[in-house]
């Protein structure tokens, strides 16, 4: 006797209704089952990712033949709702109107079809077999306490590995127990902000994502102005903030590192007032042009904070970052984090270790080091003809493409309309800066973002709203 799906231990459910989804002048059944998976996806029910029953066993439980079942998938599978591989089944990848361009806030925009987003890597380029390689052997070697909530600062074999990495690629000088592992740098600024309080002083120009997390937490940011040199850290005498933010290595977004001058300074600040300087190493992994700027923390380890996580290296939805603490301030950051490890999952954490330990990490960073260095050659190339300035070029996953005054309000709704997905450089403005601080115009261009067959017709969308923006 054969089982039915439904009754099938193995078999995935999927409820659906096609009396529901029956529309005028739809000719049969398989136009119904288009109709309600189409809408399904539309509207949210099942969501990117979700595996779709195999069509054997959707044609058995809604009584169709599996034909139907398989000739509806293949049409969804053209018109981009789902996706299919061999071997790997059918699962939903949603659509792309659902995906509106986030370049301009306001105003007509298309569908975002060509993602130029700053600050991301290329997922498409995840080292999932090695990635699979790490975790099975960790997770083979892990003691049994280690599925347990253990060490509040983070599994012991990933705060070593780090402590070693960062020693020598990154200079920082630190110990295994002076390192707290986060869910990202974001979170990491979350804790820190509970830790020390504020108002906490930021760069004029930075990422909005961190001012925005300050203030939720109830914590004021205030501007430092910026210049050629980096942040005008030497305003910080004038501003009552016990603490400050910066990018030192590569500024986010506009490029510079912080002048020695100002490296030297903003530590002598720290020093003498007893502050701190959280330094955001925003993507020091990625120099193209000249040796890395180490770590602002080597300077001064008892005044500087270390942020760094994974999100430009593998894949932000990793959330897997680090501080490199004071020793004074490890137990007040583990208090905010609520004096237990509940962010990031010790599987994922030994399996880093892991990762970093067989020298795979390094070996990936090589290699994107030279895919993105390429890449960001062919943007700069192709967009030479046009009226535009580059900044950024030394490092980084981003470009910072620098337009005339008064310009990026139109380019960025030509940009919207043409569905790309990246940010205006306006939205990086504190919004408390003054006229002191210039404000400029331009867009934040992120060439790591794309899959690299994508990457082409990206660069020649963005070419084509330069041209028909004037420039």
């Amino acid at each position: 006797m054969t089982m039915k799906s439904w009754a099938n231990p193995g078999a995935r459910d999927l409820h659906l209704d096609l009396r529901e989804a029956l529309v005028p002048g739809a000719r049969g059944t398989k136009d119904a089952l288009i109709a309600a998976l189409r809408d399904a996806a539309r509207s949210g029910r099942l969501t990117s990712g979700t595996m779709l029953p195999p069509s054997r066993t959707l044609a058995a439980d809604l009584g169709l033949a599996r034909n139907t079942v398989a000739d509806a998938y293949a049409e969804l599978v053209a018109e981009g709702w789902l996706a299919s591989r061999q071997g790997a089944g059918t699962w939903v990848v949603g659509h792309t109107a659902d995906v509106v361009a986030p370049a301009r806030p306001r105003g007509a925009s298309v569908a975002a079809t060509h993602n130029l987003m700053p600050g991301s890597p290329d997922v498409a380029e995840f080292p999932r077999n090695q990635w699979l390689a790490s975790a099975r052997r960790a997770l083979t070697n892990a003691p049994t306490e280690a599925l347990r909530m253990g060490d509040p600062r983070g599994r012991p074999e990933l705060r070593s590995a780090l402590a070693d990495y960062l020693a020598r690629v990154r200079g920082v000088r630190t110990s295994p127990e002076s390192i707290v592992i986060c869910a990202g740098v974001r979170h990491a600024v979350e804790l820190l902000a509970r830790a020390l309080g504020g108002p906490i002083a930021v760069e004029a120009y930075g990422l909005h994502l961190f001012r925005d997390v300050l203030e939720a937490a109830g914590v004021p940011t205030v501007p430092v102005g910026i210049d050629e040199k980096g942040a005008a850290v030497g305003d910080l005498d004038t501003l009552d903030v016990s603490s400050v933010l910066l990018t030192p290595a590569h500024h986010n977004p506009l490029g510079m590192s912080l002048d020695p001058s100002r490296r030297t300074a903003v530590v002598d600040w720290a020093t003498r007032t007893g502050g701190f300087v959280l330094d955001d190493d925003y993507d020091g992994e990625f120099r193209y042009d000249r040796q890395p700027v180490g770590a602002l923390q080597a300077l001064r380890p008892d005044r500087v904070v270390y942020l760094g996580s994974t999100s430009k290296s593998l894949s932000q939805a990793l959330r897997l970052g680090w501080m490199v603490l004071p020793d004074n301030l490890v137990d007040a950051v583990v208090a905010a984090a609520g004096g237990q490890q509940y962010y990031v999952d010790a599987i994922s954490q030994l399996t880093l270790a892991d990762f970093i330990d067989s020298g795979r990490y390094d070996r990936h960073i090589r290699r994107m080091r030279m895919r993105y260095r390429r890449r960001r050659d062919v943007l700069v190339s192709a967009l030479a003809p046009f009226d535009v300035g580059f900044g950024g070029l030394s490092a980084g996953v981003n470009l910072l493409v620098t337009l005339p005054g008064g310009t990026e309000p139109e380019v960025l709704r030509r940009v919207g309309e043409a569905g790309i997905a990246l940010t205006g450089l306006s939205m990086m403005r504190h919004p408390l800066a003054g006229p002191e601080i210039a404000e400029r115009d331009g867009l934040v261009v992120g060439f790591a973002a794309p899959a690299e067959h994508a990457f082409p017709a990206a660069i020649a969308a963005l070419c084509d709203v330069l041209r028909a923006s004037g420039l």
